[in-house]
């Protein structure tokens, strides 16, 4: 009896001795991943170095009235890749081409969207432009529009006899003017938007003077026009608190979400004008049998009703995709040639060896064509190096982090901003001699392209992004800055002198000689040629 009942104890010992140690086991097999958690931290992420921000506005305290100033001399302490917080939302800023290439190139396909900006919701039918919509289906469709229907080469090739016609009209204006102060930004801003309204719109719907009935389908006074395409300009560029801090945004502390929506009612009911217009001819036209595709605005109608896109494109669409076309053409390259000729006017000498080489090729007798570009190459410098030291977009157009993504060994987190600060980079001494110069001849015999493949130089932005007008744009631009030189003699106002001219900018989404220029232009080709 006390056999069994030894054994049993032992039995029940043994047992109970098991259990402990299965228990102790399944409760190991339950902490040990929490040891390890503990032991094993997920690494930190590396962020880019940046100033401290503060709570709340987080470093807004830091961005001046010029902020790619501000974030350029940012730059010089904390290097070519920062980060800042605005508001709560992170932000990083490339200041060289070496990373300039990272976030265009290397990581294109990361960074090819763009923020929700009240800009781009306000000003561009709800994200509706190729400016600001997200890279997706419509985005997509929408570049290959532009640049297959509406900006291809041979486009580009029917539309010259409306470039040459204006221009003519531009330098006969000016002709009429000569002796006579004039303000050079008023002149250029009229030329390039008669340009591309008429390559867009066929007509330019606006009047030039005070006089009605100068256009018959005039409904807008060309300064009226020019004002709201600026204001877009600056809307698009601007710093608005609400899209930093969403929870001040319906108090519109800065005013700019009223005003944007003001801005949106007048440009929408100049296409509206536009858009009825056009569609009254084509249906005129059907009736008469005749084509109804002349410009851009026939293009995209046409676009809008083919079943066979991928995406179709509604009213609001047609509208956005009209307004990049008319903001992008007018104001790029008017801003373009008034810096050069700021720059010029400061160092005579480069006017000297620039008409030098127009007459030694052109000759006195006729103006210069498109065609004759390949044959300057030192006016081809003087653009070149306009836009190194005075870049339409002093910061290209916000770039956005749809996935985390990991740059030059830091961590970019989904939903960071990207700006590129074109300035700082043509300001970078590693990449440029005497960077602060204005020195054309840095570009003479040199092959550098200024697409998107050379990163020290981004005057339209590069990879997905890049802007399709570009090539429109440098015939403008080659073709305005050669004949004012070749068909006139620039002078300062009496009692300016060429050092009081006036470098300081004023910021948007292109930035502008915060001073207009004002000068005198004689003419000093012979008089049949005006």
């Amino acid at each position: 009896m006390e056999y069994y009942s030894a054994s049993a104890s032992s039995s029940s010992s043994s047992w109970s001795l098991l259990a402990l140690l299965c228990l102790s086991a399944l409760a190991l097999l339950i902490l040990l991943p929490k040891i390890i958690f503990r032991r094993q931290p997920h690494p930190k992420p590396k962020h880019p170095p940046g100033p401290k921000p503060w709570p709340i506005i987080g470093n807004f305290n830091l961005i001046g009235p010029i902020p790619h100033q501000s974030l350029h001399s940012l730059s010089q302490t904390y290097g070519e890749i920062m980060q800042l917080k605005f508001g709560k939302f992170p932000v990083v800023v490339a200041s060289s081409p070496h990373m300039a290439r990272q976030f265009l190139k290397v990581h294109d396909t990361v960074f090819a969207s763009r923020p929700a900006v009240a800009a781009g919701k306000y000003t561009s039918y709800n994200y509706s432009d190729l400016t600001w919509a997200p890279y997706g289906p419509y985005w997509r469709q929408a570049r290959k529009i532009y640049f297959t229907e509406v900006l291809n080469p041979k486009k580009l090739e029917s539309f010259e006899h409306i470039r040459i016609e204006e221009r003519r009209n531009f330098i006969s204006r000016l002709r009429s003017l000569s002796g006579n102060p004039i303000v050079l930004r008023d002149h250029l801003s009229r030329y390039t938007l008669s340009i591309i309204c008429r390559m867009a719109l066929s007509n330019k719907y606006f009047s030039i003077d005070q006089t009605e009935d100068e256009n018959d389908d005039a409904i807008i006074k060309v300064d009226e026009l020019r004002g709201l395409l600026d204001e877009w300009f600056f809307f698009s560029g601007a710093f608005e608190i609400g899209d930093w801090i969403p929870w001040l945004r319906f108090l519109d502390l800065q005013g700019y979400v009223k005003r944007m929506k003001a801005l949106s009612k007048k440009l929408d009911s100049f296409y509206d004008y536009v858009l009825h217009d056009h569609l009254t001819r084509k249906a005129a036209a059907r009736i008469q049998d005749h084509s109804t595709v002349k410009d851009v605005v026939d293009t995209l109608l046409k676009l809008s009703e083919d079943p066979n896109l991928e995406v179709k494109l509604t009213v609001n669409q047609v509208k956005g995709l009209l307004q990049n076309l008319l903001v992008g053409g007018s104001d790029t390259s008017a801003t373009t040639v008034e810096w050069a000729i700021s720059e010029i006017l400061r160092q005579p000498r480069i006017i000297e060896k620039a008409k030098e080489e127009l007459d030694r090729v052109i000759g006195r007798n006729r103006w210069v064509e498109e065609k004759d570009y390949s044959q300057l190459p030192y006016i081809d410098a003087i653009i070149m190096e306009s836009m190194r030291l005075h870049p339409l977009a002093t910061f290209l157009a916000p770039h956005y982090a749809m996935d985390d993504c990991k740059v030059a060994g830091y961590d970019i987190a989904k939903g960071t901003t990207v700006l590129v600060n074109t300035w700082s980079i043509g300001r970078d001494p590693i990449g440029w001699d005497s960077p602060l110069e204005f020195m054309p001849e840095r570009f003479l015999g040199k092959e550098i392209d200024m697409t998107g493949s050379n990163f020290a130089m981004l005057p339209f932005g590069s990879g997905r992004r890049r802007c399709p007008g570009y090539n429109l744009g440098l015939k403008v631009v080659r073709t305005t800055l050669a004949n004012l030189l070749h068909g006139f003699e620039l002078k300062l106002v009496e009692g300016m002198r060429a050092e009081e001219i006036s470098m300081e900018e004023e910021y948007g989404l292109t930035t502008h000689p915060k001073e207009p220029l004002s000068i005198i232009m004689e003419p000093t080709l012979p008089d049949h040629l005006y």
